[in-house]
């Protein structure tokens, strides 16, 4: 749950940290959201600051959709805390609060487990966890009006350079600035449909700061060792493509193909990395600035920065006649007229 102070908004970790310190939490806690890492990390600091160390066995519950019944929920709020200041009680995917909850509770159940809400025991924590919620249904208002519900949404720009940089420090490295920024925009973090969360910025971190040589990462380290996420690779197609390697473009598809990437998934990022690379070259033409085109297209200022140096490689009636042929193959595929693996390869053969 974020709070406003004047214009700006304060993420739920910041949030939550400060209610864990002032003692200011209600009870039953919704931990929720796309950056499923900080509830996990809020989860964590909950269970440091109420149940004594060693002793998280006797005083943590963690239930699941199979396990928490609504006979399950109270047995394990209503025991006692064994020598520390309160009992955790987890429930993990909390499916109640969902648009299709009645699949794993019945309207009753609903109504039994709000009761009980309202009846927690002073001597527990009830921690719901989910990726996504439904904030029309009465459940999660209830719940938000008898404790705290937090969002765990994506972190802004800054806020994801002072975790980058928290995390070197921790293990006695150091990155410039520009590497940092550099680190962000390969990451792919801040594209449009992108899948890249801190677990991922995480692993990739760990990789390189076991593979950088000395105590500073620097840009080889970045370029050579950042996984990135798929939107990524599929700039690297299109980059491939633009210079006629059609080797290169082909085996880059083969491979997000093999690790598993969804077909369609792969087909409407062509198409959304083309109509940016469309969109960027007749707004430069127009007399627009990076930061407008940022605006204007919703995606990260990287992305703009490199779809100005692919759009110089075509015109805007090239970029046009590529964009219908990928919305033509899209068609096809969708309607059984080809197979999406021959389309794909088709399709890059055709640009």
């Amino acid at each position: 749950m974020a709070t406003k102070t004047g214009k700006t908004e304060e993420h739920a970790f910041r949030k939550i940290q400060k209610d864990i310190k002032n003692g200011n939490l209600g009870n039953p806690l919704f931990f929720y959201g796309e950056e499923q890492y900080l509830v996990r990390w809020a989860v964590d600091a909950m269970v440091e600051r109420y149940i004594q160390p060693g002793l998280q066995q006797f005083n943590c519950s963690v239930l699941t959709r199979e396990t928490a019944s609504i006979e399950n929920i109270v047995t394990q709020c209503e025991t006692l805390p064994m020598l520390s200041e309160k009992r955790i009680v987890i429930i993990e995917g909390f499916p109640a609060a969902k648009e299709n909850a009645r699949e794993n509770y019945t309207e009753g159940e609903e109504q039994q487990l709000m009761d009980y809400l309202k009846e927690l025991p002073d001597s527990c924590f009830l921690i719901l966890i989910a990726d996504a919620v439904d904030k029309r249904k009465k459940l999660y208002k209830t719940i938000a009006s008898l404790g705290g519900c937090y969002e765990f949404s994506r972190l802004d720009e800054g806020e994801l350079q002072k975790f980058i940089q928290k995390r070197l420090r921790q293990s006695g490295k150091t990155a410039s600035a520009s590497v940092i920024r550099e680190m962000i925009a390969m990451s792919g973090y801040f594209d449009k449909q992108s899948d890249y969360t801190l677990y991922n910025l995480d692993n990739d971190l760990k990789k390189l700061i076991a593979h950088s040589d000395g105590d500073e990462v620097r840009m080889s380290d970045v370029t050579g060792g950042l996984s990135g996420n798929t939107e990524s690779y599929v700039f690297d197609m299109i980059d491939a493509i633009s210079r006629n390697r059609k080797d290169e473009a082909f085996m880059l598809l083969h491979n997000l193909l093999s690790s598993g990437e969804n077909l369609h998934k792969l087909l409407g990022l062509i198409c959304s990395h083309y109509e940016i690379l469309l969109m960027v070259k007749e707004m430069r033409e127009e007399g627009f600035r990076p930061d407008e085109m940022k605006a204007l297209t919703g995606a990260h200022e990287y992305r703009i920065k490199i779809a100005g140096q692919l759009s110089v490689r075509y015109s805007i009636d090239q970029l046009r006649r590529i964009l219908s042929h990928c919305f033509t193959v899209d068609k096809h595929i969708k309607s059984g007229l080809l197979e999406g693996r021959l389309a794909l390869e088709m399709l890059i053969a055709g640009i």
